[in-house]
């Protein structure tokens, strides 16, 4: 057999917003883009589902994803690896 060359896939580096149901979570991406009429600077998102196989990713933590089959209705992103994770921040006995 001879190995075929897969097309170049979009990666995305992302911050962890929502960890929804097993092995999902949501990453947003965030972008500038000029004003159209005023050509200031708009900061815009872009939210992502993406399949966490491993369930390592946590709450915060800046994530680098990328394109997939469809996985489910939504996911069609995948995690590669975790760039920065989180601090850990102490919770106080409420």
């Amino acid at each position: 057999m001879s190995e075929q060359t897969r097309g170049n896939r979009k990666t995305e580096i992302g911050v962890v917003t929502a960890i929804s149901g097993d092995k999902t979570i949501k990453v947003t991406s965030f972008y500038k883009i000029p004003h159209p009429k005023y050509q200031k600077e708009i900061r815009r998102k872009t939210v992502l589902h993406a399949h966490d196989e491993k369930n390592e990713c946590r709450l915060g933590d800046r994530v680098e994803i990328t394109e997939t089959r469809p996985l489910s209705k939504l996911k069609r992103w995948r995690v590669i690896r975790v760039v920065e994770a989180a601090p850990i921040i102490a919770q106080a006995n409420v």
